[in-house]
């Protein structure tokens, strides 16, 4: 047998010819993903005890005459333009698009470069979303127009050197776009602002580490600081990054998911057993029914929709739940299919493949109430036609809790289903005959679902309803959070989560001969307050940018500043880099395209999907001149520099050769057994998922049902509900132009969407500007210039881009048990602005001149 490659140093990161597999399998067939229970880090029992002491709202406003430097996008309108909503989706456009977003950022040969070699099983992991690859075949190109953006954007050739930082202060640079910071180029250098400065400026890394150890090791308590990661980071910086945190003696070990799909594992973990989807990419080929709630496919996971149209193809129904008419959700053109002789002709003519069957416009958090309704209807025809509908034999000998469930069902008045979800019970009707007489069910959700106030709740009843069904741990059936970050997922498995559960730290303490720390952390909303409150001294960034992430900008602004150091790792300019502490570090990694050379050769990261299979990535370009290091160089020097002789951890071993970070790993999470030889296999290794096999590793061993409740909120007669989005041209918070094709909507983000009756009702006509102002627990908060935009959107419901609508999301706005983030359940008021553009850019000039 060949040798481990961490014994050998020059096999570090080379991979196995990739030869054809006769164990590949085939459609609705589940790879072997071995016996040991996956490893499951949510942990609903174990709630923080949140801080009592209110905060009150920040100036928002008022924010951009107060501060010099901006927390906020720029006011500053880009002249929209409006169209019709597209109808469908891909097509010949996004190839070009795609094409254009790679010459533009790297250059024609580095842009195909990159674009051949992402999602391949010898290339890299796309930086963009976190759908699954094929496990067979992989076509020539494996990619959507979003991960185009973020490969070319992340193989620019463009640099934001020193000179650009001597060049712009910090305010200067908070007054550009969110779109022209990220064009500013690749970061190249470590930077620092010291105290009292106004630029960043050049540091050598031996100086920067030095100041982070110092600072953190003059804390009173470990507690005092806080480490926030992206899911973008990989696996093995990631494992790194948790291992050093818990070394130094913290679990404050926020993170993207907090605001994301902790609502998902919050619900799955008691009720399945695994706070991780049941499916395969394969089980969606075979489904009979697909329903998708809260998600954007065409936008947020453009290649989802291959594997649907390949599910239609099959014979499946879809049913789609959204407030808007997505364009994704409507009809699909394949760009791959116009290399096929026979669909080419028809993938330029006509509308491609319709994706949706049903579509059920429903109110922003109406979900629960839509969903009960088509268990009403189940239950209603299971009345009618006795062990045809629900799969009893399953319910017997799997789960718990059915009789309470199906008496709340029942008890649930139709009025109430029709008034809360705004769908007519003959529209569930519709929706609930596709259902009722299958049995191969797979429900999708995202954010849509998971940022609303009972969030948790309702991903239960999207398990009640696989459950009543029996449609899980079988082909073609079960869950599917669809999770967004590249490797979000992979993170929490390698350890990044506030709450550690007592096996996964007993077997870091067996590994590393430290006794980690036991209390729970911080999350993400809980480390905003803390920082504001003066209890979270230094905050640390891999990666991400939670200024624009996350809810209440200003109030997560205002704690930056109150930081005694702020550091943020990365690899492009963000506004987060931007709202500062007393001392500042910018510190510039490698992306998922570079080839990261260490000691022992090209080495290779590995990232997990939303389907629980873990694959390698190995970067193919050289990387821009400059001092940027590796993500796992940058750890292991903070380690160092802070924990010096106090560590038992080899961190020069580990940097020199990955393959030892992945034999650690191999000994701590179960799973990951022979992780160096597993992931060198092509296209990776899938994770155990107990569901999956119908074995739920619940505390009582059963899948289980819940009794959830159904809440009504009466809004005063003027108010109306917000959801934040992304457009086209977005993802997460980097932005790549002013453009949200499939909307309609050009050269503009600064935009709300409303039902042309609640325009008329406040004397508002297209393209009036209006200001929004939230309302919770009698504070408000008000956000200016907005562009008012008729849409086909449920009345009383409006609509607008993140990060530019995150300042009225109030920082105490939290779904129930996963304290995320209600972005999708904001109240407002909206009424024609009272601030024309000159006033407020006089304005904004006298305080840059008085700074």
């Amino acid at each position: 047998m060949e040798k481990s490659p961490a014994a050998d140093p020059s096999k570090a990161g080379q991979t196995h010819e990739q030869t054809a597999q006769d164990n590949v399998p085939k459609s609705g067939e589940r790879s072997d993903q071995g016996e040991a229970p996956a490893p499951d880090h949510y942990n609903p029992e174990g709630q923080l005890n949140k801080e009592e002491e209110h905060i009150p709202a920040p100036e928002t406003a008022r924010a951009k005459y107060l501060f010099p430097i901006l927390a906020q996008p720029v006011e500053t309108l880009t002249g929209l333009k409006l169209e019709e909503r597209m109808k469908v989706a891909a097509g010949v456009t996004a190839v070009i698009k795609s094409m254009q977003f790679s010459w533009s950022e790297g250059g024609v040969n580095r842009g195909s470069r990159g674009l051949l070699k992402m999602n391949q099983k010898d290339g890299f992991d796309c930086s963009s979303c976190a759908w699954p690859d094929p496990d067979d075949h992989r076509s020539v190109a494996e990619f959507c127009e979003n991960g185009a953006k973020a490969t070319a954007s992340d193989a620019d050739d463009k640099a934001a050197g020193p000179e650009f930082f001597a060049k712009h202060s910090l305010a200067d640079l908070s007054r550009m776009t969110d779109r022209d910071q990220n064009n500013a180029g690749r970061l190249t250098h470590p930077l620092v602002k010291r105290p009292g400065g106004t630029h960043y400026e050049p540091i050598e890394w031996p100086e920067a580490f030095q100041i982070i150890g110092r600072e953190l090791n003059a804390l009173a308590s470990p507690d005092e600081a806080a480490f926030y990661t992206s899911g973008k980071v990989p696996n093995e910086p990631a494992f790194l990054f948790q291992l050093f945190v818990r070394e130094f003696g913290t679990n404050n070990l926020p993170d993207c998911s907090n605001m994301c799909h902790e609502s998902s594992g919050s619900a799955l973990s008691p009720t399945l057993g695994l706070g991780k989807g049941s499916v395969t990419l394969n089980d969606l080929y075979e489904a009979e029914v697909i329903l998708i709630i809260g998600q954007n496919p065409g936008t947020n996971h453009p290649r989802m929709l291959t594997a649907l149209q390949k599910a239609k193809r099959n014979g499946a129904k879809i049913i789609s739940v959204n407030p808007l008419i997505e364009a994704g959700l409507n009809h699909f053109k394949n760009p791959q299919d116009f290399m096929n002789p026979v669909r080419a002709l028809g993938a330029l003519m006509g509308d491609g493949t319709q994706i949706t069957d049903v579509y059920l416009q429903v109110r922003v958090d109406g979900d629960m109430a839509l969903l009960r309704g088509l268990m009403k209807h189940l239950f209603e025809a299971e009345d009618r036609n006795p062990g045809q509908v629900i799969d009893r034999p399953f319910i017997a000998e799997f789960t718990t809790g059915f009789e309470s469930f199906e008496q709340n069902i029942r008890n649930t008045s139709w009025q109430e289903i029709e008034e809360i979800s705004g769908i007519t019970r003959a529209e569930l009707l519709e929706a609930a005959n596709l259902i009722a007489n299958k049995q191969k069910i797979i429900t999708c959700w995202a954010m849509g679902v998971t940022q609303q106030r009972k969030g948790v709740e309702t991903i239960q009843e999207i398990v009640n309803l696989q459950l009543m069904k029996g449609a899980i741990g079988k082909p073609g059936a079960g869950t599917c959070p669809v999770r967004g970050h590249s490797n979000v997922q992979g993170d929490r498995t390698m350890g990044i989560w506030e709450k550690p559960h007592k096996n996964f730290l007993d077997a870091l303490e067996k590994e590393f001969g430290f006794s980690p720390p036991r209390e729970q952390g911080l999350d993400t909303v809980e480390t905003i307050k803390a920082m504001v409150l003066g209890k979270i001294k230094v905050y640390f960034s891999l990666g991400g940018n939670l200024l624009a992430a996350g809810p209440d900008t200003e109030l997560i602004a205002e704690g930056m500043r109150k930081q005694k150091l702020t550091v943020f790792v990365g690899t492009k300019l963000n506004r987060g880099h931007l709202v500062t502490g007393e001392t500042s570090l910018l510190l510039p990694c490698f992306t998922h395209l570079d080839i990261d050379m260490q000691k022992s050769g090209h080495q290779m990261t590995s990232c997990e999907n939303s389907m629980g299979v873990v694959s390698q990535n190995k970067g193919i370009l050289v990387p821009l001149d400059g001092q940027m290091l590796s993500e796992v160089a940058i750890i292991s020097g903070m380690a160092i520099a802070t924990l010096g002789n106090r560590t038992k951890v080899d961190w020069v071993a580990m940097t020199q050769n990955y393959d030892n970070i992945r034999n650690h790993i191999a000994r701590v999470i179960p799973g990951f057994e022979d992780f160096n030889e597993k992931l060198r296999r092509p296209g990776g290794f899938y994770l155990p998922n107990g569901p999956r096999e119908r074995k739920f590793t619940t505390e009582n061993g059963k899948a289980n049902f819940t009794t959830t409740t159904l809440d009504k909120y009466q809004l005063e007669p003027d108010q109306l509900v917000l959801m934040t989005v992304r457009s086209h041209d977005q993802f997460n918070t980097t932005i790549y132009e002013y453009n949200d094709r499939y909307r309609g909507v050009y050269n503009e983000r600064r935009v709300l969407f409303m039902n042309k009756a609640d325009m008329a009702a406040r004397n508002i006509k297209a393209k009036d500007l209006i200001d929004i102002t939230s309302h919770y627990q009698g504070e408000q908060r008000t956000v200016e210039k907005f562009v008012a935009v008729p849409y086909d959107i449920p009345k009383g419901n409006v609509c607008a881009y993140f990060p530019e609508a995150n300042p009225l999301v109030p920082i105490e706005s939290v779904a129930k048990v996963s304290n995320t983030p209600t972005s999708k359940y904001v109240v407002v008021t909206v009424v024609p602005a009272a601030v024309s553009n000159g006033d407020s850019e006089r304005a904004m000039k006298r305080v840059a001149v008085e700074a």
